[in-house]
């Protein structure tokens, strides 16, 4: 047998074992909970780093499921995108579930069996989204991180029970919105499989059902990826949920989301259909646009940071969609980059709020006064994540935001030239409020603020490490975003575009 090629399967089925298990022992004690989320993860992210090696030496991987061959059976597929989006998925999970243990006892003490139990699982429906090649398969993946996600946003404060019920509610018409046009696709074809799929529907892009299931397919993988004016459910969600949860949702739901968008709409149908059949080039833009201004102007009304980061991450999407309508390779590159760059720089902004709830016990911004004389590393790393949000080079944000620059000039749409720019003014408006009071403006002019009896206290080295990772990677990322648009995002840039 060879082991390499078992990769793709165990890259699922190793955490989806251990996520069965945790409750099995959790029975006995609670103790090896964490540890045993660690390992089904790590197992997992060694084996996505694998699969994503054989991809760039040897190309695309395929594994059929119980030996049914294509496309009767269900199987795995991954190229170039998907090793990407499985690396970046499987890392971020990874240093978040490190990051999680000593939030997670202080927020939620003895909560640790069921937490890390959906915890786990909700990273077996994020990854399997990313390597399945079948339609429903990836509706089952789909509906696996959203029923474990409602329930991890849940256990968040007050508050959380209805974001929760509201995420259930929205999250349920996206999902029945996606099942649909998945019904209506294999009406037309009769074949579930995505590369099936797209031998057959170009002789049937003439048919009204076909143009009815992509149009039922973007709506609903729209609201799942939070794409305004579908996001209701995102700032609530965000805002509420435990801190832990917060920085493993914000990272990796909409981008998973983002992900399946661009699969169906560039692998499983042909770009200029997905594009040009329906205005849907002109709509997704332009609302696109609006998200990235709204998002924006939101932010800045906040003083809770959570939220504040919560429609930042409105704001952010927009710019990954904008993106992957503008019809060509630059702004493909730019809207795939993007994905990958707001992970760590989302990832990283959340963990720090964690920290700073961990120590603090406040997530007020103007209870932030001074905060690096307690907090040094902590502060750091926000300010890193902070001027990458906004594009300040040599961070990876301004990569991202410079292929998406010349994809909107080279597309001749001068309007979205504009608004990438206006939007980078507003970031800055609402990042470096929050850097003012953390590293210049005193939290309580009467007392001194911080000046006097400073006791410096980071948060535990299991939650600062990965932070700082996460931080670390920011800096990383834009100085290899050559290498990672060359070796990976210009191969998986769809014939077409």
């Amino acid at each position: 047998m060879d082991f390499f090629g078992q990769l793709p399967i165990l890259m699922v089925a190793a955490p989806m074992l251990f996520a069965f298990l945790i409750p099995i022992v959790g029975w006995w004690t609670g103790k090896f909970a964490f540890p045993m989320a660690v390992t089904g993860i790590g197992i997992s992210c060694i084996c996505a780093v694998g699969v994503g090696h054989q991809v760039l030496l040897g190309g695309p991987l395929t594994y059929e499921l119980g030996g049914w061959e294509p496309p009767w059976g269900i199987v795995y597929y991954i190229d170039h995108l998907n090793a990407f989006m499985g690396v970046l998925v499987s890392s971020i999970a990874l240093l978040i579930a490190f990051y999680s243990k000593e939030s997670i006892a202080l927020e939620r003490p003895g909560k640790e069996v069921p937490f890390y139990c959906i915890f786990t699982l909700l990273y077996v429906g994020l990854l399997g989204m990313v390597v399945t090649g079948d339609m429903f398969n990836l509706y089952v993946f789909l509906e696996i991180s959203s029923l474990t996600a409602y329930a991890l946003i849940a256990i968040g404060d007050a508050k959380a029970s209805f974001a929760a019920f509201k995420y259930v509610v929205i999250g349920t018409v996206g999902a029945c919105f996606y099942l649909l046009g998945v019904g209506y696709l294999y009406m037309a074809t009769g074949s579930l499989n995505m590369h099936d799929l797209a031998t057959r529907l170009p002789e049937l892009y003439e048919s009204k059902t076909v143009l009815v299931g992509l149009v039922f397919l973007v709506v609903g993988l729209g609201i799942k990826m939070g794409l305004f004016p579908l996001h209701t459910w995102l700032p609530g969600a965000y805002t509420h949920a435990p801190s832990t949860v917060s920085a493993y949702i914000a990272p990796l739901m909409t981008k998973v989301g983002a992900y399946a968008f661009i699969r169906v709409m560039f692998g499983v149908f042909q770009p200029e259909f997905s594009l040009e059949t329906l205005p849907f080039k002109e709509i997704l833009g332009w609302t696109a646009a609006v998200a990235i201004i709204y998002g924006s102007i939101v932010a800045i009304s906040r003083s809770d940071i959570k939220q504040m980061l919560a429609y930042s991450s409105v704001s952010q999407v927009g710019y990954i969609v904008l993106g992957l309508t503008m019809g060509n390779t630059e702004g493909f590159v730019g809207g795939v980059l993007h994905i990958l760059n707001h992970a760590f720089m989302k990832g990283c902004l959340f963990a720090v709020v964690g920290a700073i709830v961990y120590r603090q016990g406040t997530r007020t911004i103007e209870n932030f006064g001074l905060l690096h004389r307690k907090m040094p590393l902590t502060a750091v790393a926000f300010a890193i994540a902070a001027l990458s949000m906004i594009g300040i080079p040599p961070t990876a944000g301004f990569f991202s935001k410079w292929y998406l620059i010349l994809g909107a000039v080279k597309a001749g749409e001068w309007a979205f030239v504009g608004v990438i720019m206006v939007s980078s003014l507003l970031n800055a408006v609402y990042f470096f409020r929050v850097i003012e009071h953390i590293f210049w403006k005193p939290q309580d002019k009467t007392a001194g603020g911080f000046a006097t009896a400073v006791v410096r206290k980071e948060a535990p080295s299991g939650m600062l490490i990965p932070m700082l990772i996460l931080a670390a990677s920011v800096l990383l990322l834009g100085f290899a975003s050559d290498w990672i648009v060359e070796t990976f995002i210009s191969q998986a840039v769809p014939p077409g575009i």
